[in-house]
């Protein structure tokens, strides 16, 4: 799968479902909707690049709970959506360390808006420990060698780019920005791009 994949952990159904169509509009792909914390944890075992994370599930702040999983095991990007700005949640919220927190209701641009800053900071935050990629350190550990181009295309997915803004980054079509991408995720033996993220750690470090 090359779309952006959203898991939506969000317990009220109408809700979930009207997120899910705003995603859908603006090009994301919805890996799942969890309505409790033990969905929510099976959902996560289904590789998706972000999480969209109620705090209070069923009466209880659990969301902090998955969110430290999610920091433990995952280290994905996930914004807290939550109907509380007091003071006493906003200071749990903020030691799992979020990505955004959306106070409900919010607006389509306001989500949009979060989920893209979102995506950006957290590539910012995998770069500290390797703030530039090496083609010759990468490739060394890869049967099939990336190309110079798709070197490109990885960069600016390093950098949290979103595949429309690859295409124009690169003048080509989102069709082949998708299909440059496929082709890397099978020569680095990755399916979504947090592992993409997380696997280029890996070699860099090798």
């Amino acid at each position: 799968m090359i779309e952006f994949k959203i898991l939506i952990v969000e317990d009220e159904p109408l809700i979930a479902e009207d997120i899910a169509f705003v995603l859908k509009k603006n090009d994301y792909h919805v890996s799942g909707i969890a309505y409790y914390e033990e969905d929510a944890y099976v959902e996560l075992e289904k590789n998706p690049d972000m999480v969209l994370l109620d705090i209070n599930l069923n009466g209880i702040q659990s969301g902090i709970r998955i969110a430290e999983i999610i920091n433990e095991k995952y280290q994905l990007p996930f914004i807290y959506l939550t109907s509380y700005s007091d003071k006493y949640t906003i200071e749990k919220a903020k030691h799992t360390e979020p990505s955004g927190y959306l106070v409900k209701p919010f607006s389509d641009a306001g989500l949009y808006s979060a989920i893209e800053i979102a995506l950006f900071n957290h590539a910012q935050k995998i770069k500290q420990k390797f703030p530039e990629l090496s083609l010759s350190i990468i490739n060394k550990h890869l049967q099939q060698p990336i190309s110079d181009r798709e070197f490109e295309l990885l960069n600016l997915i390093y950098n949290g780019k979103t595949n429309q803004q690859i295409a124009d980054t690169m003048f080509i079509s989102v069709n082949t920005v998708k299909k440059h991408i496929n082709h890397i995720y099978l020569k680095i033996e990755s399916t979504s791009r947090t592992q993409t993220m997380n696997r280029l750690r890996e070699l860099m470090k090798k």
